[in-house]
């Protein structure tokens, strides 16, 4: 072993690209010197020195955004202090449109920058050309320019990166290949390499396109795919009185390419509409060679040829001028697009990987959210969308994880219309009433690999074909929400809910435990239901679940389908070290269906011997009950405002319950439903969504949620005290329901709120309420300006939409429906 050669540290970090070295920065600046940064090769052998280097810093996401954001502050600081600086060219960035649908999306990202202060601006083709003198704008329709976005050497960034950490105190350490890594009792405890071991107990496993690799020698599943990804770099053809590096980058996203100043020439590349996985064995199970570092693959000329046709078409010098390289490497993506971060089921395991073509842009904030999570032990804000716990069982297929990064790169720049539905690898998981649904018409979405009615074709002659709204949210409209929404308020609606996550917590300690994660009190009597959240230590939103009490030491968790592998995960890294608790996943065990509506009590009551009345069966309560030869645990909660029952039947049985409840139910005006309907219905009644209009960054009062909590509750719970000090400084914002004067003017999400002529807000989620003929939003305004009343604008493509603050919920205020005799 070598005599420097460290015996233990706080934290070894596998993978000397852009990410580990921003880990090991960001980690050392927090004061964690004892950082080992373990390289296979050297620092930026893998996917970094061949990156193309753009940073734009404007996504989908609101995290994502603004650890974009954040990098740009840290490479304009590395640029100006670095001892190295890593080359930052902040140009600007432009981004076109020759198509109508484009020009819609590009008002829709400036209206989205606007809400973090991003000088986004929308330009004409003419002013777009003026900034890009090589553009050929003929067929542009407009642009936008935002000023801060630009280019960095990839190369240059990492040994910056590495440097500062090493300043710090971390350890970087080249030349040296992992090669296994030790895990006991569920936790992370030594890495060993050829040179020696490293006793530690968090590892980060940054190693880009080897990532899935090195999870698999912690028994880790990292669902990342190595798809080639090529560029050119053209000769350097531009004269000193030229823009040369001064240009902006630029994309053409209807061509598919980006181009950026490559010193007096350009780089040029895009997203081919046929992707090309690499080094896959048997299976589809990555098998990179072991001594492939600083390597890229032959150039494939022919493959690029319609990129190249498409650069040339926008910028013309394509044409005459030669070219130095095409350079076609491998990068890591994920199936969602999104980056792969976080701690795995193995503690102290964590996982900083699939940065899908963006991971310049990402790699200053990817080190400060991972470092914030490493060292505080949970995340710093909502990384919901990017946390490798959104991975489901499901994508331990290989084959599967395939399909879906296939399809993610090649629509990359395809318009993400909300509601577009991905069709990789479908139908994956399916209900047991799947075959009915689509016998009787189903248009089916997918969430977390299962197969959920949105709506019924067969219910689209019953809906108004005149409230089609305006725009993108008309896109994927049907009248059938319409025609489902109003008969489950006039009559029932059935809805299939097999998808939700059912999670069963038994044992000794079973009560002791929820109630120290609930803000609710959960362990009441026996058959009982209870609406509550599990908050993190700053009073965010974990989770949002009901709980109800099967026997004295059961309980069942249910929550929303995308949700259940986050929530079982936060839940197990809570566990009490007695081992008296147990977690066991129900999802697929039982089928569940929803009988919502005025009529739903005398649906069921035809099926079943139990006395369903309302004094017998009240709202809130459970019981095993029998509805037409099968056994059912029927739970008394709804999440649309109506009277009705969750009926959750062991798997076998699922199609037999169905077709009776709907057998029984059409002499009642019983309707199938979806969940567009059920998305409507709840926007009505001013019911929460998780991920949306609450996150691990919002606490329950600003929510709208006290009534869920219980502050004085024995033994208090975790994020007690974050709430007690919040409420000590006051509310700054609350969730307030917005209606908009147009109806068919209806909000998506991310649009910006206006009060008095500022900006004070963002949608966090909208609709069209079938029931009170209006287009409705929530979003987080002000505690000052969030009176019922107050005038707002929602700005919608541009366009400013007259709306008023209204008191809430919509429908039904008393709660009068819900528990109806």
């Amino acid at each position: 072993m070598p005599a420097e050669w460290p015996a233990q540290a706080r934290c070894v970090i596998i993978g000397g690209g852009l990410a580990g070295a921003s880990i090991a920065y960001h980690l050392a600046d927090l004061g964690w010197g004892d950082v080992v940064l373990l390289e296979r090769a050297d620092l930026t052998g893998g996917s970094t020195f061949h990156s193309a280097g753009f940073v734009g810093q404007l996504r989908a996401s609101l995290t994502l955004t603004r650890m974009m954001m954040y990098s740009v502050e840290l490479y304009r600081r590395l640029e100006r202090d670095a001892a190295e600086p890593p080359g930052w060219k902040e140009t600007g960035g432009l981004r076109l449109a020759a198509s109508p649908e484009r020009m819609e999306e590009l008002r829709r990202q400036a209206a989205w920058a606007r809400t973090f202060g991003l000088p986004l601006d929308l330009i004409s083709a003419d002013e777009a050309a003026r900034r890009f003198p090589l553009l050929e704008p003929d067929d542009v329709l407009g642009a936008s320019f935002l000023p801060s976005d630009g280019y960095i050497d990839p190369s240059r960034l990492c040994r910056a990166l590495a440097d500062g950490a090493v300043r710090r105190g971390a350890r970087v350490l080249t030349g040296r290949r992992v090669i296994a890594i030790d895990v006991d009792r569920g936790r992370v405890r030594r890495v060993r390499t050829a040179e020696g071991d490293i006793a530690t107990e968090v590892v980060v496993n940054a190693g880009g396109i080897y990532a899935a690799e090195i999870g698999r020698l912690a028994g880790v599943r990292v669902p990342v795919v190595p798809l080639l990804h090529q560029y050119v770099v053209t000769e350097q053809f531009m004269g000193p009185d030229d823009p040369g590096e001064r240009l902006p980058t630029l994309r053409d996203l209807d061509g598919l390419i980006y181009v950026r100043p490559e010193r007096s020439g350009l780089a040029m590349g895009g997203y081919h509409a046929d992707s090309t996985p690499w080094a896959l064995g048997a299976g589809g199970l990555d098998r990179i060679p072991a001594d492939f570092n600083f390597a890229v693959v032959e150039p494939d000329w022919r493959r690029f040829g319609p990129l190249l046709e498409s650069a040339r078409r926008r910028v013309p010098a394509f044409r005459t001028v030669g070219f130095e390289k095409l350079i076609n490497g491998p990068e890591a993506f994920t199936p969602d697009g999104e980056f792969c971060l976080g701690e795995t089921a193995v503690r102290g395991f964590f996982v900083a990987a699939g940065f899908c073509a963006h991971g310049v842009a990402g790699a200053g904030g990817v080190g400060k959210v991972m470092a914030d999570w490493i060292t505080s032990g949970e995340p710093q804000t909502d990384l919901w969308s990017m946390d490798i716990r959104r991975f489901g069982g499901h994508f331990a297929s290989p084959g599967y994880t395939l399909a879906r990064a296939n399809e993610v790169y090649e629509t990359y720049y395809s318009i993400a219309y909300p509601g577009r539905e991905r069709q990789a690898g479908r139908p994956l998981r399916v209900s047991p009433v799947y075959r009915w649904h689509d016998e009787h018409g189903a248009a089916f979405g997918e969430k977390a690999g299962w197969e959920r009615v949105n709506y019924y074709e067969a219910n689209t002659r019953a809906g108004k074909g005149g409230t089609r709204p305006d725009g993108w949210a008309g896109r994927l409209w049907s009248p059938a929400t319409g025609a489902e929404h109003r008969a489950t308020r006039d009559a029932a609606g059935l809805f299939d809910e097999t998808s939700f996550a059912k999670i069963e917590v038994a044992g000794a300690g079973a009560a002791r435990f929820l109630e120290s994660l609930c803000a609710n009190g959960v362990a009441g009597r026996v058959g009982g239901v209870v609406y509550t959240q599990m908050l993190n230590r700053r009073g965010g939103v974990e989770a949002d679940v009901t709980v109800s009490r099967a026997a004295a030491d059961q309980f069942w968790i249910v929550t929303g389908t995308a949700f259940g592998t986050h929530n079982m995960a936060w839940l197990r890294s809570h566990l009490p070290d007695a081992g008296d608790v147990q977690l066991n996943d129900l999802t697929s065990r039982y089928a569940c269906f929803a009988l919502w509506g005025p009529r739903a009590r005398d649906i069921l009551q035809a099926l079943s011997p139990a006395d369903l009345s309302n004094s017998a069966f009240p709202y809130l309560t459970r019981q095993s009950i029998a509805v037409a030869n099968t056994p059912v645990e029927a739970l008394r909660v709804t999440y649309v405002g109506e009277l009705g029952w969750e009926l959750y039947c062991p798997s076998e049985y699922g199609l037999s319950l169905w077709e009776a409840l709907w057998a029984a139910g059409r002499p009642h005006g019983l309707v199938a439903g979806g969940y567009h309907a059920i998305e409507s219905l709840r926007l009505e009644k001013g019911y929460r969504a998780w991920g949306l209009d609450i996150t691990s960054d919002t606490n329950p009062f600003e929510a709208g949620l006290g009534f869920a909590v219980r502050m004085e509750k024995a033994g208090g719970f975790l994020g007690r005290d974050a709430l007690v000090e919040a409420r000590r400084h006051g509310m700054t914002r609350r969730l307030c329901c917005v209606t908009l004067a147009d109806p068919r003017a209806v909000a998506l999400g991310n649009e910006p709120v206006r009060i008095g002529g500022d900006i004070v807000g963002r949608v966090t989620s909208g609709g069209y309420g079938y029931t009170v003929e209006r287009s409705i939003a929530y979003a987080y305004v002000p505690e000052g300006r969030s009176a019922p009343g107050t005038p707002v604008e929602v700005d919608i493509f541009g366009r400013w939409v007259e709306g008023e603050l209204m008191r809430e919920p919509l429908y039904d205020p008393k709660g009068e429906r819900v528990r109806a005799s």
